[in-house]
């Protein structure tokens, strides 16, 4: 056993499954069309079925289809004769997965499909097959040989029909003109949906949360401003709050070093730095990183459409969300 070379199993396993999935492009044929049309033009859900590891599939193939604006989802072919097809509907379309196409648990839904006149798409390994037969379309999955030496684990087979599934989900994605935004509103929680939706209003700070200071204000006051509020600025704002410029607490160290104790008695008008970075409330956050990112700096100010301060944005909330 010691002489296993395991890289060149793992090389003729992959040979094996990218040559399975290379021989569907060859057999594909107007029969794709249709199922995609199919699909496109159903006023129901897609329902996909399979035992086993074609299950297993199917499931991840539901998943891909619901996530890319087609409804979907997965129903065991075992549980629904025992009430789980009643979350089928004449206007739904039924993705059957089997390599054999003889699966019992398959083959039994097909009278209450049919009496019902749901559209059937087969995927299967066999064209002559009772399930084949049975479906309004099949879809060729052949392979020529599974990527187990015994050619009993379904490994090359399933992936064919995986990628089979992909192919419907993406020839429909963009047949329905389906967007970034589009996906992003199916995974609020994740990365994308994040970066598309969260808004510089959502992590703004604002209120009593904001670090004010009038013109006149001494530098020791702004210090304890700065201090306080803890988001490493100081705006200097009239009396209307408009935003006249902002003091750092890099402003702060290199007054210090600069003008030693007498910085403390300065004005604060006389320290700020004028035209500050700002971003509107609306932006995305994405864009208040891109910001930061630019200038390095790690604080945007928010002001209304009047110039006055309504919030501030600090590097830290945007990161915390996971916004990069």
């Amino acid at each position: 056993m010691s002489d296993i070379n395991i890289l060149e199993i793992a090389r003729k396993v992959l040979k094996i499954e990218a040559n399975a999935v290379e021989g569907l492009i060859e057999r594909l044929n107007g029969g794709f069309q249709d199922a995609v049309d199919i699909i496109y033009a159903s006023k129901g859900k897609v329902i996909v079925t399979g035992m086993g590891k074609s299950g297993l599939i199917g499931k991840k193939i539901a998943a891909t289809l619901a996530s890319t604006g087609t409804p979907a989802f997965f129903m065991h072919p075992a549980e629904a004769s025992h009430g789980d097809l009643g979350m089928v509907s004449s206007e739904d379309v039924v993705i059957a997965i089997s390599n054999s196409g003889e699966t019992d648990e398959i083959l039994g839904l097909i009278p209450f499909l049919k009496r019902f006149n749901v559209s059937i798409i087969s995927m299967t390994g066999e064209a002559n097959s009772t399930l084949s037969k049975s479906a309004n379309v099949n879809l060729d999955v052949t392979v020529k040989e599974e990527a187990c030496p015994l050619g009993i684990v379904p490994t090359a087979s399933t992936t064919a029909a995986l990628a089979m599934g992909d192919a419907i989900a993406v020839a429909l994605l963009i047949k329905r003109g389906f967007k970034q935004e589009d996906f992003a509103c199916f995974h609020p929680s994740g990365s994308l949906g994040k970066r598309l939706f969260i808004k510089v209003r959502d992590l703004m700070h604002s209120g009593d949360a904001l670090p004010l200071i009038p013109p006149h204000e001494s530098m020791t006051g702004a210090v304890m401003e700065i201090s306080s509020k803890r988001l490493g600025i100081a705006i200097v704002a009239d009396k209307e709050n408009k935003i006249a410029g902002v003091i750092t607490d890099g402003d702060v160290r290199r007054g210090i070093e600069k003008w030693g104790k007498d910085f403390f008695d300065m004005k604060a008008y006389e320290v700020m730095s004028k035209n500050p970075k700002t971003i509107p409330a609306e932006e995305l956050a994405a864009k208040a990183l891109a910001v930061m990112e630019q200038y390095s700096i790690t604080v945007l100010l928010v002001p209304d459409e009047a110039g006055r301060a309504e919030g501030v944005i600090h590097l830290h909330e945007i990161l915390k969300k996971g916004i990069a």
